[in-house]
């Protein structure tokens, strides 16, 4: 079976590197499905799963936007920040929720709205991923 070769990156380590069947991951305009011998693409990513599936299982990878590079034979992912889904804190995550829901009732100007509302989507996503891992609906 034809694989590929696939990098995870976020600014402060590497959360995987090596052989794939495909990859799945949050383009801003929908779900990409990556598999090998893909055309060259560039795209950017929202907060969201990146799912590597391999012929050992699937690794699931939080990731909090970014882009990803598709080459026919290599996919390179860059995030500012991107966390193994068994890594995901939901106390934290839900904090970051209530947090992000309090600036938006008090944001004033686009400007603290945008990050609000950013804000608030990331801590969504990782909510969302992890009631997936637990088989649970938000």
């Amino acid at each position: 079976m034809s694989s590929m070769y696939v990098d995870v990156v976020s600014a402060t380590e590497s959360l995987y590197s090596g052989e794939a069947k495909c990859v799945f991951a949050p383009a801003s305009t929908g779900e990409l499905g990556i598999y090998p011998k893909h055309m060259a693409l560039l795209s950017v990513l929202k907060p969201g799963e990146v799912r590597i599936e391999t012929e050992s299982g699937i690794h699931s990878i939080y990731v909090s936007g970014g882009v990803v590079e598709v080459q026919p034979d290599a996919v390179t992912i860059f995030s500012d920040t991107a966390i193994r889904a068994n890594d995901l804190d939901e106390s934290k995550a839900l904090e970051a929720k209530q947090r992000a829901e309090e600036a938006m009732a008090n944001a004033e100007g686009e400007k603290d709205i945008s990050a609000t509302q950013a804000a608030l989507a990331e801590s969504m996503a990782q909510l969302q991923m992890i009631s997936k891992m637990r088989g649970k609906k938000i």
